[in-house]
């Protein structure tokens, strides 16, 4: 256990986190997501798990990790086949872990399921969730953190 830091966020979590850079994608999937594959695909190469809600997962995660500010695609989440303009209780459930970590409205834009494939396999890594609903899936590019005042 360390202060300050979600005990959610594991060792391999935290590295990989760590390790990206300005404009690399994280993928948070939920347990239908074939993240295992698409990992493979991955900079890093591997999927990372955390067993929990992926708006836990995603509370956790934003606590360290900046969302970008230079693109509108920042947050983004699997479109429901056939229903592009619905939105789910999980995906409602993280839009407002999404708001709640930049202290604002963040509105995550959508992605229709086989292109969201494409931008996962593209992704630095990808982390597996407990979450069972179907479409809790999302993509977040890292933003920069700025250096300290002077």
């Amino acid at each position: 256990m360390l202060k300050g830091i979600d005990p959610l966020l594991n060792a391999d979590v935290l590295q990989a986190l760590r390790a990206m850079g300005h404009g690399d994608d994280l993928i948070i999937a939920d347990t239908n997501f074939p993240s295992d594959s698409v990992a493979r695909q991955t900079a890093l190469g591997r999927v990372l798990r955390i067993d929990a809600p992926a708006a836990r997962v995603v509370k956790a995660v934003l606590s360290l990790y900046p969302l970008d500010t230079f693109v509108d695609d920042s947050a983004a989440r699997m479109e429901i086949v056939g229903k592009p303009d619905e939105i789910p209780a999980v995906q409602k459930e993280v839009q407002k872990e999404i708001d709640a970590a930049e202290g604002k409205s963040w509105p995550m834009v959508p992605v229709e399921r086989y292109a969201f494939y494409e931008r996962a396999k593209q992704a630095y890594c990808v982390i597996q969730t407990g979450e069972r609903r179907f479409y809790g899936c999302f993509a977040f590019r890292k933003g920069v953190v700025p250096p300290d005042a002077e």
